[in-house]
């Protein structure tokens, strides 16, 4: 499959916040309050970047860095650095090529591409267009548990005959959050955008409800996943299956009890639960509750290479991006999502030289230990 057409990137893009205020210009309200808005009063998306911002860097000099490299282990495989782009729905609102443009600019960059289920491309057309690029990172499926499990497990085989290497089975939104940014601009999806791979299978109608029940709980929720549905997944595939939108301790563990392939800390992008903790305030009490268990990926309000460093400081073995990639996908397709992958991984490097540290094993010394402290000793 050809790659798609490339668009030019536009003049004085030189950070990631630059790439924000270009694609608000491009987008439209109604993908801009889907893409950029959060939950309720947005308190969590805000404090998502606010926990990376407090966090600071302390430098170390004259020290040896001749031969240093981004390299990290993950999942069996050795990535060329510990960037991932985050799944995110109907891409095609951002640009005409959508997925595939996103997946061609994570393989050329050598990132890894999770996929969301509610992807506006076919999972099969995404796999094909990246599985023979020998640079690319991993390729992996986010799964939402359906209530019909014959969908579920369809998508799982579907996941494993394209090539993908993971699942990636996201658990923090049962239920949308009450995103009020999203409908006071009247969110709808334009004509030809839909989930594609959910196509032709409409959602079982709730059950009939009894005086007194709720419409929620005895509804939508009737059959909203458990930890018996995450061991019945484990069951369905020969996929190493991680765990997203991990905050708690006690899950943690559970989860590392099931011998997961991965957690991801993740408040969902401030999208589900307003005034939950930031997702870098709650990392380094996920990698304490799993002590080296399993690996730990975090996500939310990364928009710098330092971001990246102190997550690796805080104990994460990766990081992934989510909304950075679609302000690029608006405003150069292909382009501007590699530009986006381009810039952190630039910035990556030029924090871990300014800090002395060569490789990112040597990252833990890099945080000046009191602030680090602060950023959750609240909690």
């Amino acid at each position: 499959m050809s790659s798609p057409a490339a668009r030019p990137l536009p003049p004085g893009l030189v950070s990631l916040a630059d790439h924000e205020a270009h694609a608000r210009r491009v987008l439209d309200d109604n993908a801009w309050a889907y893409f950029s808005g959060g939950a309720a009063d947005e308190l969590t998306l805000r404090a998502n970047r606010g926990a990376w911002d407090r966090l600071e860097l302390l430098p170390r000099v004259l020290r040896p860095l001749a031969g240093g490299h981004t390299r990290v282990p993950l999942l069996g495989r050795t990535l060329a650095h510990p960037i991932l782009l985050a799944p995110v729905a109907y891409q095609r609102m951002a640009h005409p090529d959508g997925e595939l443009a996103t997946a061609h600019a994570a393989a050329a960059l050598g990132a890894g591409l999770v996929l969301s289920t509610q992807a506006s491309t076919r999972l099969e057309d995404v796999a094909q267009a990246v599985l023979g690029d020998p640079g690319r990172g991993p390729l992996w499926f986010q799964l939402y548990l359906q209530p019909d499990r014959g969908l579920t497990r369809e998508l799982v085989r579907r996941a494993e005959q394209a090539g993908y290497e993971a699942l990636v089975l996201t658990v923090d939104a049962p239920v949308h959050g009450a995103r009020d940014r999203e409908r006071r601009a009247g969110f709808r999806l334009p004509p030809g955008i839909q989930a594609v791979n959910l196509a032709g299978r409409p959602a079982a109608p709730p059950p009939p409800l009894q005086p007194g029940q709720s419409a929620l709980f005895d509804g939508l929720l009737a059959h909203a996943p458990t930890w018996e549905d995450l061991a019945w997944l484990q069951a369905q595939t020969r996929l190493p299956v991680l765990l997203k939108g991990v905050l708690h301790e006690d899950d943690a563990r559970q989860a590392a009890s099931l011998q997961l392939a991965g957690l991801i800390v993740s408040n969902h992008g401030g999208r589900t639960l307003d005034t939950t903790p930031a997702s870098a305030a709650r990392l380094p009490r996920i990698a304490e509750a799993v002590a080296g268990q399993l690996p730990v990926l975090v996500d939310g309000g990364i928009r710098r290479g330092t971001d990246v460093l102190k997550a690796m400081a805080l104990g994460a073995s990766a990081v992934l991006v989510g909304r950075p990639a679609i302000w690029g996908l608006a405003n150069a397709g292909a382009m501007g999502v590699a530009h986006v992958l381009r810039l952190l991984r630039d910035e990556l490097e030029i924090a871990m030289a300014l800090c002395g540290c060569r490789t990112l094993d040597q990252a833990h010394g890099t945080l000046h230990s009191r602030f680090a402290n602060t950023i959750y000793s609240h909690l």
